[in-house]
């Protein structure tokens, strides 16, 4: 019995090797637990009830008001500046209703008010030229052509959104690479005990012949 034992004690190799590969477990867990509670959650939640239609767009306007932003001049070297409010209406395929357009969602949770947040400048007027740039852009270059936009009816139903921040591809790699942890410390433990059995089960074998 005590031969037994003594036998499928692991080297200081084998030990490594299995801490290491219940270390991958761990964190492979751990880290679908973390990005499935602050980050992959939340964005199926913006995904839900939404997709994507055409839009059209209706009108392009500055509105009096202005918002603050803050911009970086150096490590210790932060101000507030200040830009005009920018809305684009667009028309879309599943609706009859205007809706407000947005760069992204961060931006509509930025500044639900406004279509575009320009790169905050020190000079006002650099941030203004930057707003009535992006408005003769919709004015002109875009105009009456239909283009893709994204909308979710149940948690922004008035808003749509040019482009969306969490795609397949960043949800995809949000889950894939936690898993892929998983699985090669599942595969550093298990080719460890296998390796291991073989091991004892060849010893075995060989002093049964030299009996």
């Amino acid at each position: 019995m005590a031969r037994s034992r003594a036998a499928y004690e692991y080297t200081e190799a084998e030990d490594k090797s299995m801490r290491l590969g219940f270390l991958l477990i761990a964190a492979g867990l751990l880290s679908l637990l973390g990005l499935g509670c602050c980050w992959l959650r939340p964005a199926l939640q913006e995904r839900g009830g939404g997709g994507s239609a055409n839009c059209t767009v209706l009108a392009v306007r500055q509105l009096g008001e202005r918002f603050a932003c803050t911009f970086s001049c150096g490590a210790a070297c932060r101000g507030t500046a200040r830009y005009p409010c920018l809305q684009v209406l667009v028309r879309t395929s599943r609706s009859s209703l205007p809706a407000l357009l947005h760069e992204d969602e961060r931006q509509l949770r930025i500044n639900p008010k406004c279509s575009y947040i320009p790169p905050c400048a020190r000079d006002d007027q650099e941030n203004s030229e930057n707003v009535t740039y992006k408005q003769k852009y919709w004015k002109e270059k875009v105009g009456s052509q239909p283009f893709t936009c994204y909308f979710n009816q149940h948690l922004r139903p008035d808003d749509v959104m040019l482009k969306r921040t969490h795609d397949e591809t960043v949800l995809l790699h949000c889950f894939l690479w936690p898993l892929v942890t998983f699985l090669v410390g599942v595969l550093i433990v298990v080719l460890t005990i296998c390796a291991k059995s073989l091991a004892v089960r060849a010893e075995a074998i060989k002093k049964k012949k030299h009996l």
